[in-house]
């Protein structure tokens, strides 16, 4: 466990939902600024046989690139990284992106606690988690898992979610560090990531 006097920057944003999470998913990416210092990685369920237009449905909210993620990209600040139906975002030291067709987790792929558990892997404390609204329970395993490196964990408020059940999932199991509005949630993470924040002791 780190000790609490360290301080540590963010630079890593990794976002997960599912039923109910595009509109304000829409509204986050519509607040950051074209310079955002982070890279933002998002996976949202979607069927195998999905056409890929989410990222052309998000870049028109964004001041960002928005792009499916592909093996070996660099993992840049300003830049927004998709998953791709049917395969697993992940991540890989030093900073890359992966994408696996490994076996399907929380009933899903993409799943979001596979691109959380990675990103921890490789990012530890630099990794600011987002679980959105959504059904099922996908996220709450991987939000402990960045929880544990010293990470900060977000969940957007359930009383605002379209569906609950991922949000409500993670504040059960994993105590997170704030429950946050979708509108309020772009100007937390501008904030989270141009200060220096201590890590979050977990005892």
């Amino acid at each position: 466990m780190m000790s609490d006097d360290i301080v540590q920057y963010r630079d890593i944003v990794v976002i997960g939902g599912s039923e109910g999470s595009i509109e304000p998913l829409k509204e986050i990416l519509g607040g950051l600024p074209p310079e955002f210092p982070a890279a933002i990685l998002i996976v949202l369920h979607t069927h195998s046989s999905s056409p890929k237009m989410m990222a052309t449905i998000l870049q028109q909210s964004s001041s960002m690139p928005v792009a499916y993620g592909a093996n070996d990209d660099a993992i840049l600040p300003s830049r927004i990284y998709l998953a791709p139906p049917d395969k697993h975002l992940e991540v890989l030291a030093p900073g890359l992106v992966f994408l696996s067709d490994g076996p399907k987790v929380n009933f899903s792929r993409p799943a979001v606690d596979r691109l959380f558990q990675t990103a921890a892997d490789v990012f530890g404390p630099r990794v600011i988690s987002v679980i959105m609204s959504g059904n099922g329970t996908d996220g709450a395993d991987g939000a402990i898992a960045v929880g544990a490196v010293g990470g900060l964990n977000l969940v957007q408020d359930p009383n605002e979610a379209d569906v609950a059940s991922m949000p409500v999932e993670a504040i059960v199991k994993d105590d997170p560090d704030a429950l946050v509005k979708a509108r309020a949630l772009a100007t937390l993470l501008v904030h989270a990531v141009k200060r220096s924040l201590r890590p979050i002791n977990r005892g």
